[in-house]
C-alpha cells in the first residue's frame, strides 16, 4: 500500500500511541502529512485495518554507528559505501526508524590510516543515495569528535558547515576514564580489532595516550565548542562517569548526556537540565557490554529520557516496550524516549509525534508475545516497508 498517487488514504482499527494516551482508532493520510485522527472502531472498506495492531510514530534515532559495521564487516574486509549505505538504510526501516543521525567518528586514538578515507567515502555515498532517492528513511549527520585525536580540528571545520549536520558529541576515549574506565576495557576493545600488544607495549600505550589526551583535549574542545556556536548546532558529552565529567558539559553548553556510565553522572545530568540518552541495546540485554550502569537502573531512577540502539538497530523499538513492560512507564511515556523527546531535542518539530499536520512517518506494530515487530512504515506518507 503505497501513498495511493497522492490521493487521502485510511488507517482504520489501529490502536494509536499519542502522547498522553492510547485509543482505538485511525487516521486520514493526504500527501506527506496526517490529515486526521480519529476514534472508533468503524473500518471503511477503503482503509487499511490493522486489526488491533499498534500505529506509531516512526522512530527517531540520534546515535547509531551500525553504518560501520556494514562499511567493514570483519576486520580488514572494507566494503563498497554505496551498498553498504543502502543495506544500512534497509535495517533502519525495518528496525522502524524513519529518522536517523548517522554517526560517523572523526578520529581515532589507534589510528590505522584507513578510518578518514573510509568516513569521506561513507559522506560520498550518503550524498549520493539521497540525491537519486535511494533512500528509505531520513538521514542526517552526527559527528563524533574525538578531543584527543591531533588531527580533529582539521577534519571538522569544513564538514561542520554540511547543512544535514545535527549534532556534535564530545568523546575522549583516553584509557583510564569514562567509558574505559577500567584498561583492560579498552585493551579488550582493541584486540578484537586485531590490535595486540605486550605487557610492556600496552603499558607504553597507556602513556602515549595520557601524553596525548594533555596535548591536545582541552585545546581542540574550545575549537570543537567554537565550531558548534558559529553554527548553531547542538552538542552532547559522551560517557560521562563523575560529577566533574557532566560540570564540564553544563560549563560549556552542551544540551545532552549521552550514555552517561554511572548512576551518579547521569543523575547529575538530570538535576542539570541535560537529556540523558541511554543504550537501548543495554536494556534488550539487560545491562551494559562493557560493565557500565544498567540503563533499566537509569530509567527506574527517572535518569533516562531518550534511547539510542547505539550498534544495533533492531534494539531501538524493543527498548521502548521494556521500559513499558519491565519498568513501569506508561506506554506513551515510553514511546517518547524513542519519538517525541528525541525530536523535540533535535528540533524536529514537524514529526515524533501522531497529530494532525505532522508529517507521517507512521509504523504498523504487531505484538508477537512480548515482542514488538514492525510489520510495515511509512516516511513522509510513502510505504517503505
Amino acid at each position: 500500500m503505497t501513498s495511493r498517487q497522492g490521493r487521502p488514504w485510511r488507517i482504520a482499527r489501529a490502536r494509536l500511541v499519542l502522547p498522553d494516551r492510547v485509543f482505538v482508532g485511525g487516521a486520514v493520510i493526504e500527501g506527506k502529512r496526517i490529515k486526521q485522527i480519529q476514534a472508533g472502531e468503524e473500518c471503511p472498506p477503503d482503509a487499511i485495518d490493522f486489526q488491533g495492531d499498534f500505529l506509531l510514530p516512526g522512530l527517531i534515532e540520534l546515535h547509531t554507528d551500525n553504518l560501520e559495521k556494514h562499511l567493514l564487516p570483519r576486520a580488514g574486509a572494507a566494503w563498497p559505501a554505496l551498498p553498504a549505505m543502502l543495506a544500512h538504510d534497509a535495517q533502519l526501516v525495518a528496525a522502524g526508524i524513519t529518522t536517523v543521525l548517522d554517526a560517523m567518528s572523526l578520529g581515532d586514538l589507534e589510528e590505522d590510516g584507513g578510518r578518514i578515507d573510509t568516513l569521506h567515502r561513507a559522506l560520498a555515498a550518503l550524498d549520493e543515495t539521497r540525491s537519486h532517492h535511494l533512500l528509505r528513511c531520513e538521514h542526517y549527520l552526527h559527528l563524533r569528535c574525538e578531543l584527543s585525536w591531533p588531527g580533529l580540528l582539521e577534519l571538522a571545520a569544513p564538514l561542520v558547515e554540511r547543512k544535514d549536520l545535527r549534532l556534535l558529541s564530545l568523546m575522549d576515549h583516553t584509557p583510564g576514564q569514562r567509558q574505559y574506565h577500567d584498561v583492560r576495557q579498552y585493551r579488550t576493545y582493541y584486540s578484537r580489532s586485531g590490535i595486540t600488544w605486550s605487557d610492556e607495549e600496552f603499558t607504553a600505550v597507556l602513556e602515549q595516550r595520557r601524553q596525548q589526551q594533555s596535548l591536545h583535549r582541552n585545546l581542540q574542545l574550545a575549537g570543537v565548542m567554537t565550531l558548534a556556536r558559529r553554527h548553531g548546532v547542538l552538542v552532547a558529552s559522551h560517557d560521562d562517569t563523575d560529577m566533574a565529567h557532566v560540570e564540564e558539559a553544563v560549563l560549556i553548553g552542551a544540551r545532552i548526556c549521552e550514555f552517561p556510565t554511572t548512576l551518579t553522572a547521569a543523575r547529575a545530568a538530570r538535576d542539570h537540565g541535560l537529556i540523558v540518552v541511554a543504550g537501548a541495546s543495554n536494556l534488550v540485554r539487560g545491562g551494559s557490554h562493557a560493565g557500565n550502569v544498567a540503563a533499566m537502573t537509569l530509567a527506574r531512577a527517572g535518569c533516562l529520557n531518550v534511547l539510542s540502539s547505539d550498534y544495533m538497530p533492531t534494539s531501538l523499538l524493543p527498548g521502548a516496550f521494556i521500559l513499558h513492560q519491565q519498568a513501569g512507564w506508561a506506554l506513551p511515556d515510553a514511546i517518547a524516549t524513542v519519538t517525541t523527546t528525541p525530536a523535540a531535542a533535535l528540533g524536529f518539530d514537524d514529526r515524533g509525534r501522531l497529530a494532525e499536520g505532522l508529517r507521517a512517518d507512521l509504523l504498523r506494530v504487531r505484538m508477537h508475545r512480548d515482542e514488538p515487530v514492525v510489520h510495515s512504515a511509512w516516511v513522509a506518507g510513502r510505504q517503505r516497508l
